[in-house]
C-alpha cells in the first residue's frame, strides 16, 4: 500500500506502542554478550501526572536508549514509580474527611488497605501518560518502591546502617507540617511571598533603663527566646556584650552575645534567638550553647514551657495575644508592613514550623565523604560541569538526614521498643523479639516505632534496588553502575546526592570507588518555562499540558522541540509555535518520502554509497554522512540541541529542500542509467534518514520504514522482526570530493539570488539575466553544467560575462572570486521600490526607536511583568534584523 496522503500521528503512536511492547522491543538480555548501557528512570509519584518537565527528562533519556540500543548495546531503561508517601497520605486523608471519619478513627491496618487499593486503582495512570511519550523503557521489569523486593532492600540497608552507627535518634530542629503532623523535606517545602508585618519589641536591659529593640515577623516566638545576637563589630552594642535582657512576658534572664550571624544593616542590627523555632536561630544556639526551648506542641499550640496565659493557645491567636500585651507594658516600639518569604507544605499548603522534636538520622556527612571524592576524581563525571558546584556545594554542607516521618504510608522503621525504650533494629519483629528476649532473660512485649521513612530513602536505593539487592542477582553484576542518570537541576542534593551516598555505601567496599558509585556520568538538565521565560504555574495560567500538545502536535513533534532545546545550562523557553514548527517537519519528512515513492526509489540491500558518480548523488550520500556523525557527536556529548539541529538542516534543507528539487529534472529526464542512480542513493539516504531520527521523532520514522523505506531497502519489517527500533546506526565514512562542492557552489549561487529577488520585489514568475565578473576558468566551467538548474531555480534566463562597466541599477551578489549583477532595469520599478522601502524604513526605524526607549527606561523595567519585557526586546531584536535587510536593498537600488 502507497503512503497516506496525510500523516495520521495518532493512530501511528499507538500502533507502535503497541507492537514494540508485545514484541519485547524495550527489554535488555542479562544473558547478551553485547555491552551494557543502563539508564535509571527517575521514578514518578504513583500520584502523579504527565506535566512537561517529565516530557523532556523522558525524551533526553529515551534519546539516550534508543540511540544505544541502536549502537548495539544491551540497554536497559529501568522504569518504575515511587510510593510518595506524603502525596498518597495526603489524599487518603482528604477522603477519609469527606466521609466524615480520620485515620485515627479507622486505624492503621484499614489506613493502609486503602492506600494500596487507591495505588491499585490510580497508579498505572503516569506510565500509561509515559508510554503516551514513547518511552521504550523495560516495561517488563517495572519497579514500585514499596513492593516485596524493594521493601527488602529498605529493611537490609537501614539495619546494616543502624549497625554501622550510620543511622540513630536525635533530638533537632524539623520542618512540622503542622496539618499533615510530620516532619517533611526541604524539598516538600514551598516558599511563599505573603503581606505580613514586621514588628519591633523593646526588651529591657537588666540593672538599667536601656532598652534592646528586636525585629520579629513570629511575636510568638519570643516565649521561646534564649538569647539576643548582636554583631561583634557593631559598636552600638559593644557595651552590652555579655550582659542580660529581661525577656518580657516571660521574666526570664537571656544573654546578649556577639555572634557573626545579625547583619548592623538591617533591622536595629539586634536578633531576638529562638534555637527551637528557626533554622538560623538554631545553629547560632549551637554556637552559643544557648538552651532550645520548644514552646509548641506537635499541633502548634503553646505548650506547658510558656507562660501560663498562654498555654492552649493556637500559634497564631498566640500571636496576637503576645502583641496585645507587649502593647500593654509599653514594649511594642512599632509595626511596619513587610513582604517576606514564609515556608509552607507543597502538599497541606499549611504554614511550616520549625519544631524541635526526636527523630531518626543518617550520618550523611560520613556518607557524602566519598561521594565527593567520587565526582572529584571522576569517577561520576558531571554534564555541564558546572553544575558540580551545586553538588559539592550541598555535599560539603551537608546536614544530618532526617529519615522519618510521622506518617503510615511508606516503609515502617523497623525499631521496635523495650519497656524502658531501648531500641531493638532488625529486619523482622520476629528477630527484634529474640533479641529483646535475650537481653530481658524473658519474654518481652516489643512496639514498633509508628513512624515511616522518608520516601527519599528508598528513592536512594533505586539504581540497586531495582536490580535484586540485597540478592546478588546477575542482573546487578551487569548493571550497576548505571551509564547515565537524566535529571533536573532541582533534585541534585535531595536525590542525586542520596543515591551517591546510599550507592556507594551498599557496594562491597573491596571494589574500587569506581565501580562503586550509582552512575558514572550525571546529565542535569534545566527547567521548562513558558515562551516568556516564566515559571509556569496554575496562578499565571500558562501551564502547558504535553498531553495536549501531543494530542493537537504529535508526540514526535512534541519529543523533537523538547531534545531541540535542550542547550546545557539554558532554561527552556517553550512556545506551542515551535511544537508547530517541528510538526510541519515531521510532515514534510512524510511528503518528501512520498515523493520518493512516487519516483520509485529503491536499493539492492548491497547498495555501495560510494558508487554514484552524479555530482548531485555524491553530494548526497557526503552531506548524509556529516549528519550522521553530528548527530552522534551531539548526542553523545550531551548537546542534544545540537544533535537535533544538525538532524533538522540535513533533513529540511539538505534532503527535502535541495536534493528533492534538483533531482526532479533527473526523474522527469531519459536517463535510464541515472534515474536508476538517484533512486537507489535517494531509497538508500532514506534509510539513514530514518535511522538517524529515530531516537528523537520515532513514531513517524518505524511507520516510514515499515510503509516504504524499510522494504525499498530489501528489509522484511513483519511482526517483530526487521523493525526500525532494533535497526543499526549509520555508519558512513565518505571524504569531500570537488562534485560535491560544486553542488554546494550551485545551492549558495541559486540562494543568493533568490535572496537578492525577495529584498528587491522581483515578481516570482519574472526571468532575470545574470552577468558575471571575475570567475576564473572552474567556475565558468561549473557554470556551463549547471545552467538549466540555475535556470529553473533562480528563474534566470541567460548568464554572461560581463564585458565593460558593471550595470548602474543592478542587484550584485559576491560568491567565491566572481560577482554576479542582476540588471533590475525593466524587472522592476525602481523608483516605486525606492519609495517603499524608503516608508518601510521609516517606520521600522520609529518602532524600533519608540521599543528602545521603554526599553532602557529604568521606571518601566522597575514595573513591566518580566513577560512584558521580554516580549519587547524579542520584537525589538526581530526590527533590528528587518532593518539590516531592508537598508542593505535599499543600498542595492542606489
Amino acid at each position: 500500500m502507497p503512503l497516506d496522503k496525510s500523516l495520521d500521528s495518532a493512530s501511528i503512536e499507538a500502533k507502535f506502542q503497541k507492537v514494540w511492547e508485545d514484541n519485547k522491543l524495550f527489554a535488555c538480555d542479562p544473558s547478551s554478550d553485547k555491552t551494557p548501557y543502563t539508564i535509571m528512570m527517575p521514578p514518578p509519584n504513583v500520584t502523579g501526572t504527565l506535566h512537561i518537565g517529565h516530557g523532556l527528562t523522558m525524551t533526553l533519556q529515551d534519546v539516550l536508549i534508543r540511540y544505544h540500543r541502536m549502537q548495539g548495546f544491551d540497554a536497559l531503561w529501568q522504569p518504575g514509580t515511587d510510593h510518595a508517601s506524603i502525596a498518597v497520605s495526603n489524599i487518603i486523608d482528604r477522603k477519609l474527611d469527606d466521609e466524615g471519619t480520620s485515620k485515627d478513627e479507622v486505624g492503621r491496618e484499614e489506613y493502609l488497605k486503602r492506600a494500596w487499593a487507591w495505588k491499585e486503582e490510580s497508579g498505572s495512570t503516569i506510565t500509561s501518560q509515559l508510554r503516551a511519550l514513547g518511552s521504550s523503557t523495560d516495561w517488563d521489569r517495572e519497579r514500585f518502591t514499596m513492593d516485596e523486593g524493594l521493601s527488602d532492600a529498605v529493611l537490609e540497608i537501614f539495619v546494616r546502617m543502624y549497625k554501622d552507627g550510620l543511622i540513630y535518634k536525635d533530638n533537632r530542629l524539623v520542618n512540622w507540617d503542622v496539618k499533615l503532623q510530620t516532619s517533611i523535606s526541604d524539598l516538600e517545602v514551598e516558599e511563599k511571598e505573603v503581606n505580613g508585618k514586621l514588628w519591633y519589641f523593646r526588651y529591657p536591659v537588666k540593672d538599667s533603663d536601656e532598652f534592646v529593640v528586636v525585629a520579629t515577623t513570629r511575636p510568638e516566638t519570643m516565649l521561646g527566646d534564649s538569647g539576643v545576637a548582636v554583631h561583634p563589630d557593631d559598636e552600638r552594642y559593644k557595651h552590652l556584650h555579655g550582659k542580660s535582657v529581661v525577656l518580657p512576658l516571660v521574666g526570664r534572664e537571656i544573654p546578649i552575645m556577639p555572634d557573626p550571624y545579625p547583619d548592623p544593616e538591617k533591622g536595629t542590627g539586634a536578633v531576638k534567638i529562638t534555637p527551637a523555632h528557626d533554622f538560623n536561630d538554631y545553629e547560632v544556639g549551637k554556637r552559643q550553647g544557648w538552651e532550645a526551648i520548644n514552646i509548641f506542641d506537635k499541633t502548634a499550640c503553646i505548650n506547658e514551657n510558656a507562660p501560663e496565659k498562654y498555654r492552649g493557645l493556637e500559634r497564631f491567636e498566640a500571636r496576637k495575644q503576645v502583641v496585645a500585651d507587649m502593647e500593654a507594658l509599653g514594649l511594642l516600639e512599632k509595626i511596619e508592613d513587610n513582604v517576606h518569604m514564609v515556608p509552607h507544605g507543597d502538599r497541606s499548603k499549611s504554614i511550616i514550623e520549625p519544631f524541635m522534636t526526636e527523630q531518626w538520622y543518617v550520618d550523611a556527612k560520613t556518607l557524602a565523604a566519598p561521594a565527593i571524592e567520587a565526582v572529584e576524581k571522576g569517577y561520576t563525571t558531571v554534564f555541564p560541569a558546572n553544575e558540580e558546584k551545586v553538588y559539592f556545594h550541598w555535599m560539603r554542607n551537608i546536614e544530618p538526614w532526617c529519615i522519618s516521618r510521622q506518617l503510615w504510608w511508606g516503609h515502617q522503621i523497623p525499631a521496635w521498643y523495650g519497656p524502658d525504650n531501648k531500641v531493638f533494629v532488625a529486619k523482622t519483629e520476629a528477630q527484634a523479639q529474640a533479641e529483646a528476649d535475650a537481653h530481658y532473660g524473658q519474654p518481652t512485649e516489643l512496639r514498633q516505632d509508628p513512624d515511616v521513612l522518608d520516601t527519599w530513602f528508598s528513592s536512594g536505593l533505586w539504581p540497586f534496588s531495582t536490580l535484586g539487592w540485597p540478592e546478588e542477582t546477575p542482573e546487578l553484576a551487569r548493571y550497576y553502575p548505571g551509564d547515565v542518570l537524566v535529571t533536573g537541576r532541582d533534585i541534585i542534593f535531595f536525590w542525586v546526592a542520596r543515591m551517591m551516598m546510599m550507592g556507594i555505601y551498599h557496594a562491597d567496599p573491596s571494589k574500587p570507588l569506581a565501580e562503586r558509585v550509582p552512575f558514572k556520568k550525571l546529565y542535569v538538565h534545566t527547567l521548562v518555562r513558558d515562551e516568556h521565560g516564566q515559571k509556569m504555574s496554575k496562578s499565571l495560567g500558562n501551564v502547558i499540558n504535553p498531553l495536549d500538545i501531543i494530542q493537537q502536535y504529535s508526540c514526535d513533534a512534541l519529543r523533537f522541540t523538547m531534545a531541540s532545546l535542550a542547550a546545557p545550562g539554558k532554561d527552556i523557553k517553550l512556545a506551542e509555535k515551535t511544537v508547530e514548527t517541528n510538526r510541519n517537519f515531521t510532515t514534510k519528512l512524510w511528503n518528501s518520502t512520498r515523493f520518493a515513492e512516487m519516483n520509485q526509489a529503491s536499493a539492492p540491500t548491497d547498495f555501495d554509497p560510494s558508487s554514484p558518480a552524479n555530482a548531485l548523488n555524491k553530494w548526497m550520500v557526503e552531506k548524509m554522512a556529516t549528519a550522521t556523525q553530528a548527530v552522534a557527536a551531539g548526542i553523545e556529548s550531551f548537546r542534544f540541541h545540537d544533535a537535533a539541529s544538525a538532524l533538522y538542516h540535513f533533513i529540511y534543507d539538505e534532503f527535502c529542500d535541495w536534493y528533492i528539487e534538483l533531482s526532479k529534472p533527473i526523474f522527469y529526464g531519459e536517463d535510464q542509467a541515472l534515474i536508476a542512480e538517484t533512486r537507489a542513493t535517494m531509497a538508500w539516504t532514506l534509510k539513514q534518514i530514518v535511522h538517524l531520527a529515530h531516537p528523537m521523532m520515532p513514531f513517524v520514522t518505524e511507520e516510514l520504514w515499515e510503509q516504504f523505506v524499510g522494504p525499498a531497502n530489501g528489509a522484511d519489517v513483519t511482526g517483530g522482526q526487521g523493525r526500525l527500533i532494533t535497526g543499526a546506526w549509520p555508519k558512513i565514512d565518505m571524504a569531500a570530493s570537488e562534485a560535491s562542492a560544486e553542488i554546494d557552489w550551485l545551492i549558495a549561487l541559486i540562494t543568493e539570488v533568490r535572496s537578492a529577488r525577495a529584498e528587491l520585489n522581483v515578481p516570482a514568475g519574472a526571468q532575470v539575466r545574470l552577468l558575471v565578473a571575475d570567475a576564473s576558468a572552474e567556475t565558468h566551467a561549473r557554470i556551463q553544467r549547471q545552467l538549466p538548474l540555475l535556470s529553473r531555480l533562480a528563474r534566470v534566463e541567460a548568464l554572461e560575462t560581463l564585458t565593460g562597466e558593471a550595470p548602474t541599477l543592478a542587484a550584485n551578489v559576491v560568491l567565491g572570486e566572481a560577482t554576479y549583477y542582476m540588471p533590475l532595469e525593466g524587472v522592476i520599478d525602481i523608483d516605486a521600490e525606492r519609495a517603499r522601502l524608503d516608508k518601510d524604513i521609516a517606520k521600522a526605524d520609529k518602532q524600533a526607536a519608540g521599543l528602545r526607549g521603554r526599553l532602557s527606561n529604568d521606571a518601566f523595567l522597575a514595573k513591566a511583568p518580566a513577560d512584558v519585557v521580554a516580549k519587547g526586546q524579542s520584537e525589538l531584536a526581530e526590527l533590528d534584523e528587518r532593518l539590516v535587510g531592508l537598508r542593505s536593498a535599499r543600498e542595492r537600488l542606489g
